[in-house]
């Protein structure tokens, strides 16, 4: 093709074929994720669905959209609401509860007898505490 002899149409078909490609891999990929991702499919099953998108491409992504289509939301979802809990716990687990201003006075004056820390830094944490 040279490129004086191209005209817009060429690109544009050539452009929405490109787009039509990438679009496709991109399918492929969501449903080989979700095929090996999917842990109620035996070995064999998942063998036979890997064989139908490898030889079938297209025809295998229609029969899997069709027949697999709901439960692929349903595992989505669940993953999704299981990542939620599970950065919920991480946070509260990370996130410390303050103490009480008792607990903080009490922690200054375990550092004021073992010599830790000067009358000074007692009344200035212990002022703190209050305040908060």
């Amino acid at each position: 093709m040279d490129f004086n002899s191209t005209n817009f149409w060429d690109v544009l078909l050539w452009s929405l074929f490109f787009f039509i490609w990438i679009a496709a891999v991109m399918i492929w990929f969501r449903l080989i994720f979700d095929m090996f991702g999917d842990h109620t499919l035996s070995g064999w099953a998942k063998a036979g669905w890997a064989i139908l998108l490898i030889f079938l491409p297209w025809l295998g992504a229609f029969i899997y959209l069709i027949a697999r289509g709901k439960s692929m939301g349903e595992r989505q979802m669940a993953a999704m609401a299981d990542a939620q809990a599970q950065q919920e716990k991480y946070i509260q687990n990370v996130a410390a509860k303050t103490k009480s201003p008792a607990e903080q006075i009490a922690d200054a004056k375990g550092l004021l007898d073992s010599g830790a820390i000067s009358q000074a830094e007692f009344d200035a944490l212990k002022t703190k505490a209050l305040a908060s």
